[in-house]
């Protein structure tokens, strides 16, 4: 049990000593994970994430008529496969909606966004017995792309210098990860932790995302209530750091930068070959781009087909 909680902390810690692209999760490329489903070759399934976002926001986060309330859906086509016993590949395939609302002004924008691959090797493979419980850990590493498939506006930024430069569908840079994932469970109590690092390039509009680090950590139970039916509440928390953006490779961005820490509540459930969930993302604490930018609330669905 000392290892368990060394590798867990391990995974964890790193959030708190690494400056990472995009605000809060919000626009471009934010790609979480969480607890994945149950599967044993492959699935493909359907998610939909809904975020918030309030900027233009005056000093002390007060509120004027330049305040803009943002929002941030994707409907997302992802799956994964395992091959042989170490290897694994995640893929996701965007489709963004974002809307923009101030004093009854809207503006929407609409499309497929940076898609991503992910490949995983399964380091730690174990089972044990602790006392005449069943004790199970795994332990998966590796690296991803994100490809440059998304629009991205130029314009966009240069009209609105003193907004963050998340309205747009892709970075336009074709930029990599490093993930971790790490789950042990003593019989039908689990704990789960998420790990990724995302190194952004500078796009051929010479603009540069900041790296980006999320860690999240939940812990969950399952409940198996019939032969086919299986049911996992879990809770926990996600935490995200963002770097300044920069222009021409040297000039920061001020409107860009913080950090995000968010509650999770949510519940998994699997009948049969279909696998379905949804989460709830309070936010707990966050500081964004010197307190001129708020995040709010986020949730996410899915439906996946195990096979």
């Amino acid at each position: 049990m000392r290892k368990i909680f060394l590798i867990s902390i391990l995974l964890i810690a790193g959030a708190y000593d690494l400056r990472a692209c995009d605000i809060c999760g919000c626009g471009v490329g934010s790609y979480y994970i969480g607890i994945l489903p149950d599967f044993k070759k492959r699935f493909v399934g359907l998610r939909y994430q809904y975020k918030t976002l309030t900027s233009h926001l005056g000093p002390g986060g007060s509120r004027s008529y330049l305040t803009t309330a943002e929002t941030y859906q994707t409907a997302e086509l992802w799956g994964g496969w395992n091959i042989g016993r170490r290897f694994r590949v995640i893929g996701f395939v965007p489709l963004n909606f974002n809307s923009r609302e101030n004093q009854g002004v809207s503006m929407h924008r609409s499309g497929v966004g940076d898609i991503a691959a992910v490949g995983y090797y399964q380091l730690l493979d174990k089972q044990q017995t602790a006392g005449s419980k069943l004790l199970v850990q795994s332990l998966w590493m590796g690296a991803g792309i994100k490809l440059p498939t998304g629009r991205y506006e130029p314009a966009e930024h240069k009209e609105n210098e003193d907004a963050p430069n998340n309205f747009q569908l892709g970075t336009a840079s074709t930029d990599f990860t490093l993930n971790a994932m790490y789950d042990v469970r003593l019989m039908d109590v689990g704990l789960n932790a998420n790990v990724s690092y995302k190194i952004n390039t500078n796009n051929r509009y010479d603009y540069q995302y900041g790296n980006k680090f999320t860690a999240n950590l939940l812990a969950y139970y399952k409940i198996r209530l019939k032969e086919k039916l299986t049911i996992a509440p879990n809770a926990g928390m996600l935490y995200e750091t963002a770097a300044k953006d920069r222009e021409t490779k040297k000039y920061k961005v001020d409107i860009s930068g913080g950090y995000s820490l968010m509650a999770t509540i949510g519940m998994e459930a699997t009948i049969g070959n279909i696998s379905a969930g949804a989460n709830f993302q309070p936010a707990v604490s966050q500081q964004l781009a010197d307190m001129r930018i708020k995040a709010g609330n986020r949730a996410m669905v899915h439906v996946t087909y195990l096979f």
